[in-house]
């Protein structure tokens, strides 16, 4: 018996610094991310952590979420997850974790939400040199 599918909707995607789970089950999301201010390119991101919620749909799907860089086709990272609503009332939060991503320049990269290889969302990630406040100046040499 073939039961009825319907493609999830993407409630909401987050670009967060890190996502953790409360005793009762609710999920902290710490360091929303709109822009990311780095004190130099190249960087590597030792971790990045992308939110996603599904709701409205019924079935068994494949998440894929890619980080796109400026020239919008080279993918730079990318992660795969299955998950399932077994009812269209029910939601499914997904968190996918990136480790080591190479920021080449400073540019507008791209994080595209996929479902069952359905585009959903596309948004920009502008990376900004910024450098760090209140960084020590190096001494000045002496003339002598």
């Amino acid at each position: 018996m073939n039961a009825t599918r319907i493609l999830p909707d993407l409630q909401c995607s987050l670009l967060c610094e890190e996502v953790r789970q409360e005793v009762n089950g609710n999920l902290f999301i710490i360091g929303v991310v709109q822009v990311l201010r780095v004190p130099q390119v190249p960087i590597v991101a030792g971790r990045i952590c992308i939110f996603n919620r599904w709701a409205a749909g019924l079935g068994q799907f494949n998440e894929t979420v890619r980080l796109i860089a400026p020239d919008q086709t080279t993918v730079i990272s990318k992660g795969e997850m299955k998950f399932e609503l077994r009812d269209a009332a029910m939601s499914a939060t997904n968190v996918m974790f990136f480790g080591q991503v190479k920021f080449e320049t400073a540019s507008t990269y791209y994080v595209e939400v996929l479902v069952d290889d359905v585009m959903k969302l596309r948004y920009p990630l502008p990376v900004i040199v910024q450098p760090l406040p209140n960084q020590p100046t190096p001494p000045a040499e002496k003339q002598g």
